[in-house]
């Protein structure tokens, strides 16, 4: 496959930055492009998946969108990690809290990501493969966050396929295993990283807690979890 690909309307290398970061919702791309990036230039609009490329204290940075779920993802960093030659990904998306001590808007870091999903299978692997974060991005994430005194919580995440569970309590089987949240889509992006000997990172907002039952609106989570967005932007 050749430039522009089938969901990236860029025709030309060097426009995406070495480093992008992914939020789910594209509107919440278009509001860091916009408050944070100098000079930012759109760059995609398929799909109205936005992506946007810019300065951030003289960083060259790419921000883009990928949908929910890791079907949507696995393409959108498949496609700008072999095609656009992206090199790191930090994903800055919401996630819902299953843990008691863990409340609406605390930063966690999913150094790695469980998953129900069968998107491993496609490695043909001779047993369960473990979704891991690059170490190098956790450990300045970690710092960055400690500069800015932002509590930070690291640990496993639930990468799900299942948003409406016909069981409603299985997240519990999860938090007795010290699982620390549940999002959507950071299983297919470590998995795609490792594949390609490139970096990955899931830096989340929690947006929710199931067991509070604590949520936050759907414009709160477009524009006001700027404690991970700034995480995020430093890391790049």
């Amino acid at each position: 496959m050749s430039i522009p690909t089938p969901h990236i309307n860029v025709s030309e290398q060097g426009i995406i930055a070495e480093t992008v970061l992914m939020p789910g919702d594209p509107l919440r791309a278009k509001f860091i492009a916009e408050t944070y990036l100098e000079n930012p230039v759109q760059f995609n609009t398929v799909r109205n998946m936005f992506g946007y490329t810019g300065t951030y204290k003289g960083k060259k940075i790419s921000i883009m969108g990928s949908g929910m779920g890791m079907p949507s993802i696995g393409i959108y960093s498949y496609e700008l990690i072999h095609f656009y030659g992206v090199k790191n990904i930090i994903r800055i998306g919401s996630c819902g809290a299953i843990q008691e001590d863990i409340r609406i808007r605390d930063i966690v870091i999913g150094i790695s990501a469980s998953t129900n999903s069968n998107y491993a299978s496609q490695y043909d692997l001779p047993g369960t493969y473990a979704p891991t974060a690059s170490w190098s991005l956790v450990k300045k994430a970690i710092d960055i966050a400690e500069s800015k005194g932002i509590p930070t919580r690291v640990g496993n995440v639930l990468s799900s396929d299942i948003f409406y569970d016909d069981d409603p309590d299985t997240w519990r089987k999860w938090a007795k295993m010290g699982v620390l949240a549940i999002e959507m889509e950071a299983a297919a992006l470590y998995m795609n990283a490792a594949r390609a000997g490139v970096n990955a990172l899931c830096v989340l907002t929690v947006s929710d807690s199931l067991v509070s039952h604590e949520v936050t609106t759907a414009e709160e989570r477009q524009t006001s979890f700027t404690n991970m967005m700034e995480i995020a932007l430093e890391l790049a």
